[in-house]
């Protein structure tokens, strides 16, 4: 597929190609009273030298975050920084990332990715929380097995982003049916609460996030143990700015970066209803 056809889906959706035009929209988001994460684009990433360079630059963003004085932590997927290669070579590098974590009192969380590296970045994550406690990971609740992930994982200072799952996985993994996924996700978010973890709540369905909200009035949930969250540029229809004025928390999930194409093009493989949502609101106002 040539970049010139994936360039007009993925202009609204990347927040540039360097840094330095990322933190300006992240500055933006803040400024409408948003937070923000920030992640370099790219995964499965088999070079060593590669996955350091990529390692360097999460722990410069760091650096360059508090220069800037923004509110925005770091998320990254584990194979771009080496879990691709072995679970050591993520391991350290991670750790590194981590330290500038640490460095600049900052939050790092770690990105979720298709099943094969679900038990490894839970290994990861284990590690990184015995070094500091300012640390996340993803929970999807497409995947059978995340409810118990969380019963195990749960604990008060536990901070999990629950987000339904964006890889193709097989029946015997994951649930195929939009309903159930919704569902559990509810399932997700009630546990994590019963636990009195943290949740993001990263979905941009608008049936559900009523459906959080109806459960969130219901059950008195505080606001200060959870926030939501959603893709830059995925239009949301005054949503956020409704959210934020009855007093919660957004955070915008901030992509930017060079491999902004072989990332466009893994996404439709594996979505083909993003090019119809794409087109669809490229001319919702023609």
């Amino acid at each position: 597929m040539p970049k010139w056809i994936t360039k007009p889906f993925a202009r609204p959706y990347v927040a540039g190609e360097t840094s330095e035009e990322a933190l300006l929209q992240v500055k933006a988001i803040n400024e409408r009273g948003f937070s923000a994460t920030i992640d370099i684009l790219g995964e499965h990433v088999a070079n060593k030298d590669k996955a350091r360079n990529i390692t360097s630059q999460y722990c410069d963003l760091y650096r360059l975050i508090d220069e800037c004085q923004l509110d925005c932590n770091i998320s990254i997927k584990p194979t771009h920084v080496g879990l691709f290669i072995s679970l050591a070579e993520a391991m350290v590098n991670i750790t590194s990332i981590l330290k500038h974590a640490k460095d600049y009192n900052n939050f790092l969380r770690l990105d979720m990715e298709n099943s094969p590296y679900t038990d490894q970045t839970f290994e990861i994550f284990k590690h990184c929380k015995s070094i500091y406690e300012n640390v996340g990971v993803v929970v999807q609740s497409y995947l059978h097995r995340s409810l118990e992930d969380v019963k195990q994982l749960s604990a008060v200072d536990f901070n999990a982003r629950i987000c339904k799952g964006i890889y193709q996985e097989a029946e015997a993994n994951a649930f195929q049916g939009s309903e159930e996924i919704k569902e559990n996700f509810i399932t997700l978010a009630r546990a994590l609460a019963t636990k009195g973890a943290y949740a993001g709540y990263a979905t941009h369905d608008q049936d559900l996030i009523d459906q959080l909200l109806a459960w969130i009035e219901s059950e008195k949930i505080p606001s200060d143990k959870f926030e939501f969250q959603v893709l830059y540029g995925v239009p949301m229809a005054g949503r956020l700015e409704e959210l934020k004025n009855k007093g919660y928390k957004i955070r915008v999930y901030v992509p930017f970066g060079p491999d902004w194409f072989d990332y466009s093009v893994r996404r439709l493989k594996e979505n083909p209803n993003i090019a119809g949502y794409v087109i669809k609101n490229m001319f919702k106002n023609e």
